[in-house]
């Protein structure tokens, strides 16, 4: 058996189109660091094929034929707490994330069917949701802006824009890269961020997931 630090994640897909469900399968696996151990198309069978510890993460249509994809993520998660959760909608849902029970929010992702169409941003997706990360979809990101007399809204421009990447799940070094500004600017960036929204930087919940789901907290549609 390889060691732990080397083995391939293993991912669960439960997606009821065929189709789509067999393209999942297949750039998953050509990931190379990947694996995909289970592939099915109903609440019923993800209920039965996936036992605490058969997968790392599971990636979940919202809307499947008898039942919830978050509901079952709940379920999914609360037998195995460590579990990453990649969610993925035809219909603009990014806000169902905020009703998730507090025992279970971090390690949530969405991505839209629709909007999002690089495999990159997938598979970036399902590696952050197996460490527990929160990635948002990039798309719809661009399609939001802070609601007037938010936390957010206070923010600068700049940081504005590190808190944007950072709901994508970019790493500081990655968001120095996007912006063209040193990484310690963007250190900085992202402790003025979680001063302004009162995120603690030590906390039990990562800070960056926190971050995140306050954005998706505090923004709406831009006009």
């Amino acid at each position: 058996m390889m060691p732990t630090s080397q083995r391939r994640l293993r991912v669960a897909l439960v997606e009821d189109q065929p189709l789509f469900r067999t393209m999942l399968e297949r750039t998953l696996t050509d990931a190379g660091d990947l694996e995909v151990v289970a592939a099915v198309g109903t609440v019923t069978e993800a209920r039965r094929v996936l036992t605490p510890g058969a997968a790392d993460v599971v990636v979940l249509d919202i809307d499947l034929p008898d039942g919830n994809g978050i509901a079952l993520g709940v379920v999914l998660r609360r037998a195995q707490p460590d579990l990453g959760v990649l969610l993925l909608s035809a219909h603009d849902a990014m806000e169902l994330l905020l009703d998730l029970p507090r025992d279970v929010a971090h390690g949530w992702c969405y991505l839209s069917k629709t909007s999002t169409t690089s495999e990159s941003a997938l598979l970036h997706a399902v590696r952050a949701a197996a460490a527990g990360e929160t990635v948002l979809d990039p798309a719809l990101l661009e399609r939001v802006s802070p609601r007037a007399g938010s936390t957010v809204a206070r923010l600068t421009h700049r940081q504005y824009e590190v808190l944007r990447l950072l709901a994508q799940g970019l790493s500081n070094a990655g968001i120095a890269d996007r912006l063209k500004i040193t990484e310690k600017s963007v250190q900085n960036h992202v402790y003025a961020v979680y001063s302004t929204l009162g995120i603690d930087a030590a906390p039990a919940l990562n800070p960056r997931v926190s971050a995140a789901l306050r954005l998706l907290e505090e923004t709406g549609p831009s006009l």
